[in-house]
C-alpha cells in the first residue's frame, strides 16, 4: 500500500486481485518482516492457530529482524484481507 493510499481502496481492490488469481480454499503465503525484541512472534503466529500453516523463518544477517513466512490454506480472499487488518495494528510489524 502505497503511503498516501485510501487503505480501504487498497484492500479493495486486492480482493478483486486475489479473487481472479486462484480457486477457493486455496494456498497463501504471508510475509511479514518484524524487528527481535520489539514484536513477539507468538502474536502472529496465534493469528494462525487451528489452521494448516507452516512456518519458516530467517534472521538477517546483523540478528536485527526475522523474516516469518506462513504457508496456510485459506478459505477466501476476505479471510486474507481480514489477517492484513489484524496485522497493520501490530506496531513493529513489516507486511510484504
Amino acid at each position: 500500500m502505497l503511503p498516501k493510499e485510501n487503505p480501504e481502496e487498497f484492500y479493495s481492490r486486492f480482493h478483486e486481485q486475489l479473487q481472479l488469481s486462484q480457486e477457493w480454499p486455496g494456498k497463501y503465503l504471508f510475509k511479514f518482516i518484524v524487528r527481535i525484541g520489539e514484536v513477539d512472534e507468538k502474536v502472529l503466529t496465534d493469528l494462525f492457530l487451528a489452521t494448516d500453516a507452516t512456518f519458516s523463518r530467517k534472521e538477517s544477517s546483523k540478528n536485527t529482524f526475522v523474516s516469518l513466512s506462513v504457508l496456510v490454506t485459506m478459505d477466501s480472499p476476505s479471510a486474507i484481507v481480514a489477517i492484513y487488518k489484524q496485522v497493520k495494528t501490530i506496531k513493529g510489524v513489516i507486511t510484504l
